[in-house]
């Protein structure tokens, strides 16, 4: 049996890291699974947990008004410490590119533990966008021992610098089996759908999210522009579900 502790902290990282923890924790002759939750995004976190039915073995609760990058990565680190020499655990498993990520494997690594990196070798080339992930993502390469890459240009940008071909994977993007498994509940009418009452089924829908760092401003400015300017159609409907960060 392998012992395997999950680190998330956002809603994001939840997505897609709550299959893969059902699934290991299904499994119990394999894996003693538990799952540490820093908060960096508390309410937004726990929609996702209470969806996946998963409940944290650790909760750091570090979500805090107006917090920087760097109070939170601090804390971070300071709040795995004493979770990982209770938990003992074989492999630690992050995921993705936030200050928790790069957190996370650093915390393990300070204490010898393997890293695993799930949806591991996305690139842009850019340090600054997006920022502060790009770097998010390449230090957490630089640490991990095993690379779950969701597409064969991820892993192939892991092997380009430089990691052993045996220790990257390519897994597919665990945020489908996500929707796939929110799918099945709400089919099965254990979960409810919110509510949108002026959706026109005859319109085509277009989803939107926009809320990264780098769009703050005259970028933001732009998109809501050309939102505008798309809304004004007559057979199509825009949602755009509004992220509460607060600028």
């Amino acid at each position: 049996m392998v012992s395997v502790l999950f680190v998330f902290g956002t809603r994001p990282e939840a997505v897609k890291l709550c299959p893969v923890i059902r699934e290991m924790a299904s499994q119990p002759e394999r894996f003693r699974v538990e799952t540490c939750v820093t908060a960096q995004h508390r309410d937004l976190l726990d929609q996702v947990l209470r969806v996946f039915r998963v409940r944290p073995d650790h909760d750091l609760n570090l979500m805090e008004p107006g917090q920087t990058l760097t109070s939170v990565s601090a804390k971070i680190l300071a709040g795995l410490e004493p979770v990982l020499a209770q938990s003992r655990p074989e492999m630690v498993v992050v995921q993705g590119d936030t200050a928790t990520t790069f957190c996370g494997a650093l915390a393990a690594f300070h204490q010898r533990i393997p890293v695993t990196h799930v949806e591991a070798g996305l690139r842009t080339g850019d340090m600054g966008h997006p920022f502060p992930e790009e770097l998010n993502r390449i230090l957490t390469t630089r640490i991990a021992a095993l690379h779950c890459a969701a597409t064969g240009w991820a892993a192939s940008n892991l092997r380009g610098e430089g990691v052993p071909e045996e220790r990257v994977s390519v897994t597919g993007n665990p945020g489908i089996d996500a929707v796939r498994y929110v799918a099945g509940r709400l089919e099965a009418a254990e979960l409810t759908a919110p509510d949108l009452p002026r959706k026109d089924p005859s319109k085509k829908l277009i989803l939107v999210t926009a809320h990264r760092r780098e769009s703050f401003g005259a970028p933001m400015e732009a998109i809501c522009a050309a939102l505008r300017r798309i809304a004004r159609r007559d057979d199509v409907q825009v949602v755009f579900p509004a992220h509460p960060i607060p600028r």
